[in-house]
């Protein structure tokens, strides 16, 4: 039996192949389409999709949007635009304050906070994190709110549910507004919505309804982060984008990816995720990644746990219509 890691090892020039053929051939769909637009985030998702529908239909047909908003990062639009200069595509940087604003995003979640942290103002910076002893500890996983003054002094505190949902709910705003932004551009221009979901997002459900999981097409789906780093060597990106930390880029404070949701790294969350998924035997597991029978438990309880709580969002809209006839017997 080959190891879970070799596994999860592919043939980046094979797969990007695949990706390529797949572009290619939904732009013949119906309706026929001219192009391609990828929201460019300067992460590297993006840029592989970015690359790929390059390779697939040419640079000429692929429209690279930058989306930042008052609390990007601003290393996000610098290596965004890395990326698309060096791909040589069109682009435009579509500036997303405003549109946030007028959903009171900001308005309501400062609001948040402040009941929390009177002292918090605009000079503070804030972002939200799980606790990171998943292997060791039995834990709920409860969010902490982090803020930080202009001196980086920073206090915390835990969330209870309806903050979450209050700072969650803006800060999806600001995902959304993306995808708007997407198809107000990409529907001008005839151009297909390329989504950059990985597998690895795809399955905990780390990604937005209607937001960037509101595309036409997923071209990455099917790949662990870990395995879109191999085809991003590949493609021969810019060394920073590969060599960033993967962040959500939806808070004022910077946190990664790890930090905010996932609470592994990704070397050792996409063997365990694989392992999960295809049901291996635990023992194999324990052997080859050193871990105990206990933590391997702790891990896939935090993979149901988040697998079930996002099964929504993997899926269309539950319809009335096809449970029609229970209704009318």
């Amino acid at each position: 039996m080959a190891s879970i890691k070799e596994a999860l090892r592919i043939d980046p020039a094979h797969e990007s192949a695949i990706v390529q053929e797949f572009m290619a051939s939904q732009m013949k769909g119906t309706p026929k389409r001219d192009g391609i637009i990828v929201g460019v985030s300067g992460g590297i998702d993006s840029a592989v999709v970015a690359a790929l529908a390059v390779e697939a239909v040419g640079k000429d047909r692929v429209f690279g949007l930058i989306l930042p908003e008052k609390e990007s990062n601003p290393q996000s639009a610098e290596f965004a635009r890395k990326v698309i200069d060096r791909l040589g595509i069109d682009s435009r940087t579509v500036e997303l304050s405003d549109a946030v604003a007028s959903h009171k995003a900001y308005q309501v979640r400062d609001q948040v906070i402040k009941g929390i942290f009177p002292e918090y103002d605009e000079t503070y910076k804030f972002n939200i994190h799980l606790p990171q002893n998943l292997l060791d500890l039995d834990r709920y996983n409860y969010y902490t709110l982090r803020i930080q003054d202009s001196r980086g002094n920073i206090k915390e505190k835990r969330l209870a549910k309806q903050q979450f949902l209050a700072i969650t709910a803006s800060a999806n705003v600001k995902i959304r507004s993306r995808m708007i932004s997407l198809y107000f551009w990409g529907e001008q221009m005839n151009y297909l919505v390329a989504g950059t979901t990985n597998k690895t997002e795809f399955l905990l459900g780390d990604f937005c309804k209607f937001g960037d999981g509101g595309t036409d097409i997923e071209c990455i789906s099917h790949l662990y982060k870990t395995q879109i780093y191999e085809i991003g060597r590949h493609l021969a990106l810019p060394a920073e984008i590969i060599e960033r930390t993967p962040t959500p880029d939806t808070f004022s404070l910077t946190v990664s990816d790890k930090d905010f949701y996932f609470c592994l790294p990704f070397e050792l969350l996409d063997p365990l995720l694989y392992a999960w998924e295809y049901k291996v035997d635990k023992s194999a597991v324990a052997g080859e990644l050193a871990l105990t029978d206990e933590q391997i438990d702790r891990v896939y309880r935090d993979f149901d746990s988040k697998h079930a709580s996002t099964e929504h969002i993997r899926q269309l809209p539950y319809a009335l219509e096809r449970d029609w006839t229970r209704y009318h017997r």
